[in-house]
Formats: C-alpha cells, sequence, structure tokens
C-alpha cells in the first residue's frame, strides 16, 4: 500500500475531528484537561482525543515544543529513544519513536512519517505509520502502530492557546482491559499537562539550545538524508506481531508505570 503524503485537505478533515463533538464520550474532565473516547471497529484499537488550554504559552512556542526533538528528551519521560530518519518534502519527514510499558508488558515502539502545517492561526502536525526497509521491528519491542495520530494548536490570542491531541493507535496486544481505561483516567491526562510544563520552560531552555535552530520552521536548515517516498509503504497491523498481554496483573504493573511524573 503505497505512502500518501497528507495534503490540505487531510490536515482539514484531522481540524475537524478534533473540533467535532459528534460520536465522542467525555471520560475525564478535571483541572482544564479534557479527554474523550470513541471506540472504532474493536476494543484493543481505540480512539481518544484530549484538550488542554495551555495560559501563558504561544501557539508558536508549542508548535515549537511538539517538534524539537533534543528538547522532547528533557520532559518525556515516558519516551526510551527518538530521532529523524529523513526528509520526505519540506514539511514531511520519517521518524522512530520507542516508549516504556508499565512492566511486565513489552515496550512498544513506531515508525512514523509525519507532516505539518500552519494554517491561519493554527498549527497541525499529523502522523501514521509506514515500513521502512532499513528500521524493521526490533527484538525486545512491539512494534505497534499509529492509525491517525496527531496534534492541532490553536492560537487563543498574544500568550494563549488550545492543544488538541487525537490518536488512533494499535498496541499490536491483547492489552488488559485496566491498561485501556488507565490511558484515559491517567495517563492521558498527565501527558498533556506534561507537555503544557514542557512549554513554560522551553523559552529559556532554548536560549541556551542553538536557539536559531528549526528546521521545522525553516526547511534549509533541515540536514536530513532525502527518502524517496516510493520506498516507503503503509505499516499493516495484521502484518505484525501480535502478543497477548490480558492476563497482566494491575498491583503487579502498577508501581512500574507511575515513575513518568506528578
Amino acid at each position: 500500500m503505497p505512502v500518501q503524503i497528507p495534503d490540505d485537505t487531510d490536515f482539514l478533515s484531522f481540524r475537524d475531528q478534533c473540533e467535532s463533538q459528534d460520536g465522542w464520550v467525555a471520560r475525564y474532565s478535571k483541572g482544564g484537561v479534557t479527554v474523550w473516547c470513541r471506540d472504532e471497529e474493536c476494543k484493543t484499537v481505540q480512539k481518544l482525543k484530549m484538550r488542554i488550554v495551555c495560559k501563558d504559552v504561544t501557539a508558536e512556542t508549542l508548535y515549537d515544543v511538539l517538534h524539537d526533538t533534543s528538547y522532547r528528551k528533557k520532559w518525556d519521560t515516558n519516551m526510551i529513544d527518538t530521532f529523524d530518519i529523513g526528509r520526505l518534502t519540506v514539511n514531511a519527514d520519517v521518524g522512530y519513536y520507542s516508549w516504556k510499558c508499565p512492566s511486565p508488558l513489552k515496550n512498544r515502539d513506531f515508525v512514523t512519517m509525519r507532516s505539518w502545517l500552519p494554517l491561519g492561526n493554527d498549527y497541525l502536525i499529523i502522523n501514521y505509520s509506514v515500513k521502512h526497509p532499513e528500521y524493521p521491528p526490533k527484538k525486545d519491542y512491539v512494534r505497534a502502530v499509529s492509525l491517525l495520530t496527531g496534534y492541532l494548536i490553536q492560537s487563543n490570542g498574544a500568550n494563549c492557546c488550545t492543544l488538541y491531541y487525537l490518536t488512533q493507535v494499535d498496541p499490536r496486544g491483547s492489552l488488559p482491559k485496566w491498561v485501556v481505561n488507565r490511558a484515559s483516567q491517567l495517563v492521558a491526562p498527565k501527558a498533556m499537562k506534561k507537555i503544557y510544563k514542557a512549554c513554560l520552560k522551553y523559552p529559556e531552555w532554548k536560549r541556551k539550545h542553538e536557539p536559531n535552530l528549526k528546521p521545522w520552521r525553516y526547511p534549509e536548515q533541515n540536514t536530513l538524508p532525502c527518502i524517496n517516498v516510493a520506498d516507503l509503504t503503509v505499516q499493516r497491523a495484521d502484518s505484525l506481531e501480535n502478543i497477548d498481554e490480558s492476563s497482566v496483573n494491575e498491583e503487579k504493573a502498577q508501581h512500574h508505570s507511575d515513575d513518568d511524573e506528578t
């Protein structure tokens, strides 16, 4: 299945999904964060949508934080590793990301094509999983599949913005019900708050770390090797290993998964 680089229509469709209330059920609303769920074809492939209003943060700063791989290593404590593999166009690239799951669940990783677009006062970043011939599934990781994941950033004036995060991921495995519930009730809200806190600290950090380097804004700064889109294919979930972790007990896993943040 060939890879299609998103066009304006895809970005507009993603924005509509973020803003729409139809078919979404609120599962969490507290401390300025709202989380909605929407079950799709099967229970393991759940679609989540989150929203947080970020006061004292510009839309531009939030956009930079979500792009800046070097800074992500400072605030994303669930992340094991992330790096850019190569560029497709001035606003599309391919990257790798791995993250910790509560032990004894296996850790997950992705290879995704990411595309971004400023659209009026909004900024959008979307991704989905692809197969890259040089980055096959790795031992000790379960290769998960992003069917569609992305961010919508909307400016609310000079120094305030709203962040939407929408994700539909196939974890490639039968996960315990407590993991699915925990994603919407605990992990997702904490992740949104963590991004917000990271934004507040970013301007000072960036001043000390190559302050003028922002290749997501200035394509001429991008030194990644070029990738031919014809070398990529869409990562189909049914071609990957599917493991059964549904019997993992929450009490045994809980203490390993609470070190992410407070």
